[in-house]
């Protein structure tokens, strides 16, 4: 295995550090693409906002119409049907 020399070294990190570069930049431009894009339509997360209400509130009417069946179950299951002999 033979040894680089300096500028050998230097190369390979300067050719390293142009491609890390290059990349942060298109990293950069897409960031900015993206907040750019929301900046212009403000109500564009309403959707996901509005579909995370609902489940919620879906959620938590079944969990409520639930509630109400096992009440009503047990009171019915409650009622005596057979009356005590006179």
């Amino acid at each position: 295995m033979s040894q680089l020399s300096t500028v050998e070294v230097i190369s390979v990190l300067d050719t390293v550090m142009v491609r890390v570069l290059l990349l942060m930049a298109d990293l950069q431009a897409g960031v900015r693409a993206r907040f750019d894009r929301l900046r212009r339509a403000p109500e564009a997360g309403y959707n996901t906002e509005a579909t995370v209400v609902t489940a919620i509130l879906a959620a938590a009417a079944i969990t409520i119409v639930g509630i109400i069946v096992k009440k009503i179950t047990d009171r019915a299951n409650g009622i005596n049907l057979n009356p005590p002999a006179p």
